[in-house]
């Protein structure tokens, strides 16, 4: 009889060809870090997203208009942006599950630091520094997922993680409304960036250690452009990267100026009401692992085309004046955002070749960098010509996110 502790090794990875030993779904392994990836997308995105809802209120606390008081969001993603694509060179040497655990305890800790901001510059300093420090979370924990799961489940998986990043979306942005309508903004920044400091010790305490992953020593600049530019020269994936570009530079902006919308006559809802709206991040969380569980049946890149039309109706449904109508423009939009970002982030892992860390970036590079652009120049749309032009501009995009998906199945297939 082998002894326990033999056993539960050998019943928690699956030897594949080529060395890789994989954690397959069902055993202990594959559940602590299903739920610690959960808790690192939750606390990556509670994180980023807090300020969503305070935006009128730094609006009229700080005197800015609505497309300055977005800076607080997007200098946050154009840094995270940035610092994704060295967070994926640098955990190449200090490795995956190191380095996501540094940043989500810092990136908490300059949330807390956030509530004491004595002005709005300074504030914006705070968020930017918190969006270079939050690079390391999410292209690395994409890249761990693609090396450490079964590819049979790999979808699945992404779709749970995925998930994790709409429910710390969702618990941000409500929490923070409801503690800023009883306690100010401060306070609530604060309650925020404690509840990401939790969520992060219990991700560095369930996180098994990479198994498939080897470590570069030293800092190789040749390696990582080579591999950037070999994934940049397949087909198919830059399209992937468009649709993170563009779906997401959509969503953001419709959230971003549904507040300012929602806050004036005739709807005049407080931040309590405001906050509560953006529980329909729990459709979301719902259609990240069915999308995920529905590519892996019935395939990718039709459940991406039909989530990216469902965002395109969700937006559309907003035109409307009435309230409820709205809320169910923002549910199907969020439903179909949440299916289409589980989509074309698995993708991303299924078509690289090589070096997945690096293909990851890239991805979220362009999400979060058309979540900074597209989200400010939303303001710009909103200020001068009001909603309308705010849906006419997500939905141009989402149009052009639609024909990059079908080039990109395109390509797959021709490599297939």
């Amino acid at each position: 009889m082998p002894t326990s502790a033999h056993a539960m090794k050998t019943a928690e990875i699956t030897a594949i060809p080529g060395q890789k030993h994989y954690l397959t779904r069902g055993t202990g392994a594959y559940r602590r870090a299903s739920l610690a990836l959960f808790l690192s997308g939750f606390s990556t995105f509670s994180l980023l997203y807090c300020v969503q809802p305070l935006l009128p209120i730094f609006s009229q606390e700080f005197s800015v208009s609505p497309a300055e008081s977005s800076l607080s969001l997007s200098l946050s993603t154009g840094f995270l942006a940035v610092a994704i694509v060295c967070a994926a060179a640098v955990s190449e040497g200090l490795g995956r599950r190191s380095l996501m655990s540094i940043s989500l305890v810092g990136a908490a800790s300059l949330t807390i630091a956030s509530a004491f901001a004595p002005n709005w510059h300074l504030l914006l300093v705070i968020r930017a520094l918190q969006g270079l420090v939050l690079g390391g979370v999410p292209a690395v924990a994409m890249a761990y997922l693609a090396e450490e799961i079964d590819p049979r489940g790999l979808g699945a998986t992404m779709g749970l993680y995925v998930g994790g990043t709409a429910f710390g979306g969702m618990s941000g942005r409500v929490l923070t409304g409801i503690f800023a309508e009883y306690l100010t903004w401060r306070p609530a920044l604060f309650l925020i960036g404690a509840i990401g400091l939790a969520a992060a010790i219990g991700f560095i305490a369930l996180l098994p250690p990479s198994r498939n992953f080897v470590r570069r020593p030293g800092f190789d600049p040749h390696f990582h452009l080579k591999a950037w530019f070999g994934h940049l020269s397949n087909p198919a994936l830059p399209f992937i990267f468009a649709i993170a570009f563009l779906a997401m530079g959509s969503f953001v902006t419709i959230y971003n100026y549904a507040g300012f919308r929602l806050v004036a006559p005739p709807y005049d809802l407080n931040q309590t009401e405001l906050g509560l709206i953006f529980t329909v991040y729990l459709f979301g969380i719902g259609a990240s692992s069915i999308g995920g569980l529905l590519g892996d049946r019935i395939g990718h890149f039709s459940v991406l085309l039909f989530g990216l039309v469902l965002t395109a109706a969700g937006s559309a449904l907003t035109l409307f004046a009435s309230l409820p109508v709205i809320i169910l423009g923002i549910i199907v939009l969020t439903t179909g955002f949440f299916m289409s970002h589980s989509i074309a982030s698995g993708l991303v892992g299924k078509l690289a070749r090589g070096t997945k860390g690096h293909a990851s970036s890239l991805y979220m590079l362009a999400y979060y960098v058309g979540s900074s652009l597209m989200g400010s120049a939303g303001g710009w749309f909103f200020a001068v010509e009001g909603w309308v032009a705010v849906v006419i501009f997500t939905l141009a995009m989402l149009g052009l996110a639609f024909v990059s998906a079908c080039f990109a199945q395109q390509f797959a297939r021709r490599k297939a």
